[in-house]
């Protein structure tokens, strides 16, 4: 095995059957394959191929840092069969994809050579930051293109746990909250409450199922709710407070937005009357996105644990889209070998 600037240059006996079983690297001229310095790491401990320098490894982690965490990702989607194209190879290969995608994924029993690319890729350390806008535009155009977007994520011990994330778009069955149910709540009588929100006792002519929560035969609004009943027609659709705007944009959509607090999200959301189904969506607050894939990875995990979607409002011009991150069915969680 050959070293160059591009990479790894294999043109021994197992050259040939590296890219028509595996498509492992890049295929060349005269049987030989060009790999990176993970997928030769990949090859030196799965296919026992030699690399015929002794510091080798050394040198790849100084141009590297993050060169083991890449090669357990690597070894992740290839141990259960999964053919791994990078991104780098790509354009080469006369293939697209997203220029922010680590790499194309083929099934166990498919072939670059054979069929289009099921996923495309990405892998964070779960100290990496949470860019929700960048997520959302990324799984936008992959998602436009027919394949999912799958996440791995990689901690300090080398584990690997698999998400996919995907634009969602909320709907419910309830009637949308309209400018006539405001200014009617608006006008009924209420009591202040100490957190902010309010106490309607006479609830008899209540306009709209979606506001507030039925109590001691009234309704309770919290401060995010009586932000809106407060706020004229402009304000209420335009409002500076990402918040309420949010809660506004669900109830428009004809969701029973509740507090999600039980579940550390800002909102559990109903697609129809409470007591008919579960809430399907936990939804956080505009501005409660976590700060890095370890804290996305436990909310996403609670909310699968308790068989819902956790979604993450984000702007678009001047209304509102969802992210989901979610876990994906058993079969595509691509995880470490286990190893004794």
């Amino acid at each position: 095995m050959e070293c160059t600037d591009e990479g790894w240059i294999y043109d021994g006996k197992a050259s040939s059957r590296l890219w028509a079983k595996s498509a492992i690297g890049l295929q060349l001229e005269q049987n030989s394959v060009l790999l990176s310095d993970s997928e030769a790491l990949f090859c030196n401990i799965h296919r026992g191929i030699d690399i015929p320098q002794d510091d080798w490894l050394e040198s790849c982690i100084k141009k590297n840092s993050r060169l083991l965490q890449e090669f357990t990702v690597l070894e992740a989607l290839r141990y259960p069969g999964n053919k791994i194209m990078l991104s780098k190879n790509v354009v080469k290969s006369g293939r697209e994809a997203d220029g922010r995608s680590w790499a194309l994924r083929w099934g166990s029993d498919a072939h670059p050579d054979r069929e289009e690319a099921v996923a495309e890729i990405r892998w964070f350390s779960s100290t990496d930051s949470f860019d929700k806008n960048d997520l959302f535009d990324w799984s936008k155009k992959v998602l436009e293109s027919g394949r999912f977007c799958e996440i791995l994520v990689v901690d300090d011990e080398h584990s690997v746990v698999t998400y996919r994330t995907m634009v969602c778009e909320p709907m419910g069955d309830l009637d949308s909250f309209s400018e006539s149910d405001r200014r009617a709540i608006s006008k009924m009588d209420y009591l202040t409450m100490e957190n902010g929100g309010a106490f309607f006792p006479n609830t008899s002519q209540w306009p709209s199922e979606v506001v507030g929560i039925p109590l001691h035969s009234g309704r309770q609004l919290d401060s995010c709710e009586m932000s809106i009943i407060e706020d004229n027609e402009e304000v209420a659709s335009n409002s500076s407070n990402k918040t309420s705007s949010v809660l506004l944009d669900l109830w428009g959509r004809g969701l029973h937005a509740r507090p999600g607090f039980k579940y550390g999200a800002r909102w559990r959301c109903y697609a129809g009357e409470i007591g008919d189904q579960h809430a399907p969506w936990l939804v956080i607050g505009p501005d409660e996105a976590p700060d890095d894939w370890e804290g996305a990875c436990l909310s996403s995990r609670l909310a699968s644990g308790v068989n819902k979607q956790w979604i993450i409002p984000v702007r678009k011009g001047t209304g509102w889209s969802y992210l989901e991150v979610a876990r994906p069915p058993p079969d595509s969680r691509w995880s470490n070998p286990n190893r004794n």
